[in-house]
């Protein structure tokens, strides 16, 4: 499966504005460049899989790895590495943020309506078309076929559909689903969880551990029980099996937040410009790395002991939950201290950034395969692919928002 996301979705796209949250809308633009970097690293990873001989046999790792170089780069290990304990989490949080809002203002009906809207048309689209023809390169890779009848002969008989990074909008869709159904049964529900989390706001590392305590309480028996790379796949939709109710507990802590105020009194808020967070973004840093460095080195110790020592297992699985933790508070901290002011360049960014998020995939795997005869570095190759996919799906993005009823939706 691949390793999508982006944050991609406050309801409708706000104007930037005397009241725009710059912090938070420019992580999102920032997290969606991660993206398409983890994507355009994954076919120069030292340990990618090399390409299938047929798309149909188990175990489907093309899923993650469309495109697979003979050209390795050793620091595209560290960079997937750093990505995945921390990105997609950090993004259903952001995500999180604005959603009771959207409920209070707009009724559960509404909001559904708006979210089917923007996360649920976007999502038939990228399943549909851009998923396949991002995944066909695939396909070319195997010795003799390049027919584009096979392929869809190939892909019509997997069982499931991939469905690529759009596996990211679909569980935010649930997710928005589950949280207005708990406001019909529950219209309190939101300003509750609101009222528990502005006293942890005021003390960040607090707030820190007790996220740990219970994303650890949610993902360790999972990650257990359906292993840290297992998916669920059902038609379309695909989730990291053992990761989702660890999402599920970083969108609900953004529900928390946002419901909350973001800022609240702003020296006290978790995300005030001025809040302790913000101020001390240096340690942060040092405990992001810190806890990374540490989780690397417990995720290689299960590795090579794995079978013998169960327990490296569960060690590691607690490093990635520690590590997740204090990287998105060490994201959060630099960009809420350091992008209060507009920008130009970034402002678009962020204004593109869904349609690059749905765009990057096909383009960054294209790339990838179109580079594959060239007799250069993997590290050579990356620095083409990914600033030209990033170009190329901020190129579209742009062009396709000029259509209002596409502007409407990304």
């Amino acid at each position: 499966m691949s390793t999508p996301a982006s944050t991609l979705a406050a309801p409708a796209a706000t104007p930037i504005t005397a009241k725009y949250n710059y912090a938070i809308g420019y992580l999102r633009a920032f997290i969606v460049v991660l993206v398409v970097a983890h994507h355009a690293a994954l076919a120069y990873h030292p340990f990618a899989p090399p390409p299938p001989a047929s798309l149909l046999p188990q175990p489907r790792w093309w899923g993650a790895f469309p495109v697979v170089d003979l050209h390795k780069w050793s620091g595209a290990s560290l960079l997937v590495g750093f990505n995945d304990i921390f990105f997609m989490s950090l993004m259903f949080f952001l995500s999180g943020l604005f959603v009771w809002h959207g409920l209070a203002k707009k009724g559960a009906a509404t909001f559904l309506r708006d979210r089917l809207l923007r996360l649920g048309l976007p999502f038939i689209a990228g399943a549909a078309i851009l998923a396949p023809l991002a995944y066909y390169p695939t396909y070319l890779q195997i010795a003799g076929h390049s027919n584009i009848a096979g392929f869809w002969q190939q892909w019509l008989s997997l069982g499931n559909w991939p469905s690529g990074p759009a596996w990211f909008i679909a569980v935010l869709l649930a997710f928005d689903c589950i949280a207005a159904l708990l406001f019909l049964l529950m219209p309190q529900w939101g300003k509750r969880l609101g009222a528990l989390t502005i006293n942890l706001a005021r003390r960040p590392f607090i707030f820190f551990a007790v996220l740990v305590a219970v994303t650890a309480i949610v993902y360790l028996p999972m990650a257990h029980i359906f292993t840290s790379l297992a998916w669920t796949a059902i038609g379309p939709f695909a989730f990291q099996t053992s990761r989702i109710f660890h999402y599920f507990v970083y969108f609900l802590t953004g529900v928390g937040v946002g419901a909350a105020g973001m800022n609240q009194g702003l020296t006290q808020g978790l995300l005030a410009p001025d809040g302790k967070l913000a101020r001390t973004w240096p340690w942060w840093i040092a405990r992001s790395l810190l806890f990374f460095a540490i989780a690397t080195g417990l995720s290689i110790a299960a590795f090579t002991y794995y079978g013998k020592s169960p327990a490296f297992a569960t060690a590691a699985d607690a490093g990635f939950v520690v590590s997740c933790a204090a990287t998105s508070f060490a994201f959060l901290a630099i960009f809420l201290r350091f992008a209060q002011s507009r920008s130009t360049v970034w402002d678009s960014l962020a204004a593109n950034s869904y349609g690059i998020y749905l765009i990057h995939y096909a383009v960054v795997s294209w790339l990838q395969y179109a580079m594959l005869p060239a007799s250069i570095p993997g590290a050579v190759k990356f620095f083409i692919v990914f600033p030209g996919a990033l170009f190329l799906s901020w190129a579209t993005s742009a062009t396709l928002r000029r259509i209002p009823a596409v502007a409407r939706i990304i």
